[in-house]
């Protein structure tokens, strides 16, 4: 995932196949606080700047990088999977 000879397009279709169902596994089911969701919007973040090659430090909004590999926030997809 942090090989700089992927394209960022495929990069992001293997996030969303493979990371992002085990980061939300059984998040359908608890009783979600505010708390809880911050902490999975930091490891999404993290993990997103990760496989783009970014650090904080470059200043690249959250918006910007999640366009680029085409991903939506993790607040979407819990309330997507809750209404499910």
């Amino acid at each position: 995932m942090c090989d700089k000879n992927f394209l960022l397009k495929l990069k992001g279709r293997v996030y969303r196949m493979v990371v992002r169902p085990a980061l939300l596994y059984g998040a359908e089911y608890w009783p979600i606080k505010r708390s809880h969701i911050q902490k999975m919007r930091v490891a999404e973040m993290r993990m997103i700047r990760w496989m783009c090659g970014h650090t904080r430090l470059d200043k690249i909004r959250n918006e910007v990088i999640r366009d680029k590999i085409k991903v939506e926030s993790i607040e979407d997809k819990i309330g997507e999977a809750r209404l499910r």
